[in-house]
């Protein structure tokens, strides 16, 4: 059975956009189905305008091989069930939101007003790191 997984935005960005870099490997993993990663129409639309921040210099059709390259992947989630629990960052509650909605095993995240929420909640919430060695059985 796959893991159903919400990958915080920024963990996505650094998995698509930097190559060869230390997330990487989260691509070979949602496109080898050995995970499905969960999407909302807010996290669809964040991806879609950090893309096209002036910084990383991709190009529209870059922005747009990049997205091929993960939402194919994914599964869209309504989130119609709110995560009873207050993030302290409101920005990220929509991840707990779609989390809680698309009853995911794990948030995958490297935000602290996320991770302080471990233990609260039906599904993990793991940093990357952690998430690697758990799927790796380290």
């Amino acid at each position: 059975m796959r893991l159903r997984v919400v990958f915080d935005t920024n963990v996505v960005l650094s998995a698509l956009v930097f190559t060869g870099g230390r997330l990487d490997w989260l691509r070979r993993h949602w496109q080898l189905e050995e995970a499905v990663p969960l999407v909302s129409r807010y996290t669809t639309d964040e991806l879609l305008r950090i893309l096209a921040y002036p910084r990383f210099k991709l190009t529209m059709e870059r922005q747009i091989h990049l997205l091929a390259d993960y939402l194919p992947f994914c599964e869209r989630v309504v989130t119609d069930e709110a995560f009873p629990i207050p993030c302290r960052d409101p920005k990220d509650q929509p991840l707990l939101d779609l989390a809680q909605s698309g009853k995911a095993d794990v948030l995958v995240t490297g935000d602290d007003d996320l991770l302080t929420l471990a233990r609260q909640t039906a599904f993990l919430i793991e940093t990357p790191e952690e998430y690697r060695r758990r799927v790796a059985g380290e």
